[in-house]
């Protein structure tokens, strides 16, 4: 290869420039990393031309914003204490007065709708407790009493033990879409709890839109923050373990730092911030970048312990080295840029970014490490026992294991296959992006103490179309909206709380009516609706419950947090049941946005790995001209894919956004060890060893460098299970395991599987 050993002359001719230059781009473009950015809004999942956000967004232009911050507390004396409702009416009081805040309601600003004792014809509707500081207990116990016969706050602002309380700030249009107000907020509301905090003892739980948000970006800032210098620490720690000098360390640890600033400094340039995915890149450039790195640094290794000079074993790495990594840079950037077709915007820019980075670790590995390597010219001893066996003796071990057991590994190999692989059809897809905390995370923590003490943490917003203007006043629609409370609490047990105009009607209806009813007259229902917005202070309207025409009429379920397929369960059930009667309904809200993302959750994990099968096995096809030798190439490497997901569905571990962005990158990062394997295997067998020489030289070249590799990716990987962020969990464990089995599979089950079927002293694949 005249041209590779030219290319290489003209590396260590310009070793000093290439050493010099790369550094100083590399410092240069990373001084735009200050204005590096971070996202946690929840339309960072979805693209602008996305139905799922447009039809959310036509909601809230109709309905106003239904994202709020939440706050729960519970006192064992009860809520109905004057210092717990006195702490309550300050939190409300200081609410209304907070910027970005449009509503909120709490027991005591609850619109309370009764007679007036001296005039029982006249209705008032007030304030359910003011100045709690001026009642006496007997008189809050009274309120306690009569505020548990108020089904439209009981399991939703209160518990049913009265113990447990939510206040909700419901915020301004489009306030939740900006990050920086999220975080302006939540420290507004830690500002406003602290005193009640610190006076009464109480602990504070706060859920809702920005508590969501902010802690997206606050994972995201942390996981980046500390595992990519741990992942380059657990690196260059293996790598001395493995190499025993400090100059092979070096070599390999520069490049990836080099690729990653570069590929983080052009996603600022292009305008992206960082999200929970993107900021993992720095991981996983460190893994693809060590990879090549070590191949050749090994092979440069070997040559200079058989006794050959600096540069001649520079020259001897590449050309051992070229065609591998390339292809493995290749595939490895075919699998990261499969993920571009997601759907899920944040897999998208993290597919992209990490295969330019794939490209760019090569270019910088085949330029850097020998331009370095070249100058500092490692002190590395010849070695009499390298010179003496052209292979190592574990290799000549291993090959005659191989032989003789090449069946019996086969024949174990399928069978765990096929008992593994059944557990496929038992996964689950979960989208929840509650579920994306980790229990013990404070933000998870709230919504298990929303669930366990008062309601149901998540909710629906059902939009139901009586069909003409005016309609929902109709006592048929409205009987018909009661029927529907009725059939799905008791369908789905997990709704715990439904509430609508409907519930203020029937309250006022008993007042005036003695009748917690629907009435039959839809004079009486405009009439009672009229009644109730002219009564109602300022901020609290009715305009979130009905749309202008009133014909469309807004039902809110909360309901426990479940797996988002029970969500597209319950969602399919609601809209089908309205859907048999004349009118008709479509479920809408942050929640409902998510489990529609299932659908894309899934697309992603099997479009992009299918993706990348065709995409590697068409580059494989190009390169080797040899279809018999494709599925060498691919199977060892959807093994691992399979065999994972399958024991996640044996074990009922959940499939995430992690789970299936690990699918593609999995066939992308596993193939390299197959490449590595094969190449070597290749060239054996073409120069006219036999298949028992050409396993020993593979063992003996590229054997103990697939191993090491696997050892430095999977551990790189597995520090993601220090995550607060289960996707990122999951990932971890998920590819680090798979890794694991693919490395298993192409040193055991794809030997033992050549051993078989090329068994002849003309490789038959040739």
């Amino acid at each position: 290869m005249p041209s590779l050993k030219n290319f290489v002359d003209k590396v260590i001719k310009f070793r000093w420039v290439i050493a010099i230059l790369i550094p100083i781009i590399t410092v240069v473009m990373a001084s735009n990393l200050k204005n590096l950015e971070f996202e946690g809004s929840y339309r960072i999942w979805f693209g602008e031309e996305s139905k799922i956000l447009k039809n959310y967004d036509h909601f809230r232009a109709v309905f106003g914003n239904d994202d709020a911050v939440t706050i729960i507390f519970t006192n064992e004396d009860g809520i109905f204490t004057k210092e717990a409702l006195t702490s309550i009416e300050n939190i409300t009081r200081k609410l209304w007065e907070t910027h970005y805040i449009a509503r909120v309601d709490s027991i005591t600003n609850y619109q309370y709708v009764h007679s007036d004792e001296e005039y029982p014809d006249e209705v008032i509707i007030e304030n359910f407790i003011e100045e709690p500081e001026n009642y006496t207990q007997a008189q809050l116990d009274k309120k306690r009493e009569i505020a548990l016969t108020q089904d439209i706050i009981v399991g939703k602002l209160i518990s049913k033990d009265a113990k447990t309380t939510m206040i909700a700030a419901r915020m301004t249009p489009k306030a939740g879409d900006d990050p920086a107000v999220s975080f302006k907020l939540r420290d507004a509301v830690l500002e406003i709890l602290a005193p009640e905090e610190k006076k009464n003892g109480y602990k504070f739980f706060l859920a809702g839109g920005p508590i969501i948000n902010t802690s997206f970006i606050e994972i995201a800032q942390h996981d980046g923050g500390i595992f990519t210098p741990a992942v380059i620490v657990v690196a260059m720690v293996l790598l001395l373990l493995i190499f025993r000098k400090f100059s092979s360390m070096i070599a390999s640890i520069l490049v990836v730092i080099f690729t990653f600033l570069i590929v983080l400094s052009i996603q600022v340039l292009l305008g992206f911030k960082l999200n929970n995915f993107t900021a993992n890149v720095p991981v996983f450039v460190v893994a693809i970048g060590i990879a090549d790195a070590m191949h050749l640094i090994w092979i440069y290794t070997m040559a200079r312990k058989k006794g050959m000079d600096n540069y001649t074993s520079i020259h001897y790495s590449v050309k051992k080295n070229f065609l591998a990594i390339f292809l493995t840079s290749l595939t490895t950037s075919v699998g990261f840029a499969s993920l571009g077709i997601s759907a899920v915007v944040p897999i998208q820019t993290l597919g992209i970014a990490t295969a330019s980075a794939a490209i760019l670790a090569f270019i910088l590995t085949i330029l850097f490490v020998p331009a370095l390597l070249a100058i500092l010219n490692p002190n590395i001893k010849a070695d009499a026992k390298v010179q003496a066996h052209n292979n190592h003796p574990f290799a000549v071990w291993y090959t005659h294991f191989l032989q003789k057991y090449a069946k019996v590994i086969l024949g174990l190999s399928t069978a765990l296959f096929i008992i593994l692989s059944v557990g496929i059809f038992k996964a689950n897809v979960d989208s929840n992006t509650v579920k994306y905390f980790k229990e013990k995370f404070p933000f998870r923590v709230a919504i298990t103490e929303i669930q366990d003490k008062l309601t149901g943490p998540m909710a629906y917003e059902i939009i139901v179309d009586s069909k003409e203007n005016d309609g929902i006043k109709d006592p048929k629609f409205l009987n018909t909206v009661e029927k529907f409370y009725l059939e799905l609490y008791a369908t789905f047990p997990d709704v715990r709380h439904i509430h609508s105009l409907v519930d203020v009607i029937k309250v006022f209806n008993d007042v005036m009516d003695g009748s917690k009813t629907i009435p039959q007259s839809q004079e009486l229902v405009a009439q009672y609706l009229l009644l109730y917005s002219l009564s109602l202070p300022q901020g609290m309207e009715i305009n979130d419950k009905m749309d202008i025409d009133e014909r469309l009429l807004r039902v809110s379920a909360s309901l426990n947090l479940v797996d988002t397929s029970k969500d597209l369960e319950i969602i399919n059930w609601i809209e089908d049941w309205w859907s048999n009667t004349p009118y008709s309904a479509v479920v809408n809200g942050q929640t409902v946005m998510f489990a529609h993302m299932q659908h894309d959750v899934t697309a992603t994990l099997i479009n992009s790995i299918s993706l990348a099968v065709v995409l590697i096995s068409i580059i494989m096809l190009l390169i080797f001209r040899n279809w018999r030798m494709l599925p060498l190439f691919i199977v060892p490497n959807i093994l691992p894919i399979a065999l994972v997901v399958g024991v996640m569905g044996w074990l009922d571990i959940d499939i995430d956004m992690g789970v299936a962005i690990a699918g593609a990158i999995i066939i992308g990062v596993a193939v390299d060890d197959t490449i590595h394997f094969m190449v070597k295997y290749i060239e054996a067998r073409k120069r006219g060893d036999s298949l028992e020489d050409a396993m020993k030289y593979v063992m003996s070249y590229a054997g103990s460098a697939i191993i090491f590799t696997t050892i430095v990716l999977s551990l790189a990987f597995l520090v993601f299970v220090f995550s607060n962020f289960n996707p990122n969990y999951h990932f971890g464990v998920v590819t680090a395991s798979a890794l694991i089995i693919a490395v298993v599979v192409d040193l055991v089950a794809l030997p033992a599987l050549l051993m078989i079927i090329d068994n002849k002293e003309e490789s038959r694949l040739l």
